[in-house]
């Protein structure tokens, strides 16, 4: 006799997610009028850089870690449009929703989170002016602004010795040019990580 199937078995996974906006975002089929700007901004205020094995009395946010992307793009490459500084604030952005999973959790998930990711990209790109897809300049120059926070980071808040974050991370190019003593790294509470985020994407916006 055939085994019937419940009401619960035959339902569809839920595959969106509700933010505090009241918008209803999906995450396999992301539009970017579901996309807020305050959204992205609470989430990344309370996801934890380096699963929260940081220094301080808070963890080091991703919000903290987008401002910190920004602000390296903008030293290395003075004068940029400001439609380039708004995407290396935003580079990280996807991790409103999916988190901040590190490096090595990423490459046992493999090709199905990064194309997942990567369609959140395009929507949250598209939803504030950007490109979908940016140029190769433009992605070369905040990976090379995020492995230099990320040897910041690794080196001042988790644990890492210098010689340790430079087997793993290498040494950015023309690190010690950029000032990395001067930056601000002291990890705050949520609330001002998130203030912090929407303080700059407002000042940014007002220059595009």
């Amino acid at each position: 006799m055939a085994v019937q199937r419940t009401k619960v078995e035959n339902q569809v996974p839920r595959a969106w997610q509700r933010m505090l906006s009241g918008r209803r975002l999906d995450l396999l089929d992301p539009s970017p009028l579901d996309i807020e700007i305050e959204d992205i901004a609470q989430g990344l205020s309370r996801v934890a850089r380096w699963n929260g094995q940081t220094t301080g009395l808070w963890a080091y946010s991703v919000a903290q870690h987008s401002l910190l992307v920004e602000e390296l793009v903008g030293r290395m490459k003075p004068g940029l449009p400001w439609s380039w500084r708004l995407a290396a604030l935003l580079h990280d952005a996807p991790e409103y929703v999916v988190g901040d999973l590190i490096t090595p959790f990423k490459a046992v998930i493999g090709q199905d989170y990064k194309a997942l990711e990567r369609r959140l990209m395009q929507a949250v790109f598209q939803r504030f002016s950007l490109p979908g897809t940016p140029s190769k300049a433009l992605a070369e120059l905040i990976k090379r602004a995020d492995r230099c926070a990320a040897f910041v980071e690794a080196t001042r808040l988790a644990g890492f010795s210098e010689s340790e974050a430079v087997k793993v991370f290498t040494r950015p190019r023309g690190f010690g040019a950029l000032g990395a003593d001067s930056l601000d790294l002291e990890p705050v509470s949520p609330p001002d990580a998130k203030r912090a985020f929407l303080d700059r994407f407002e000042a940014i916006q007002a220059r595009l």
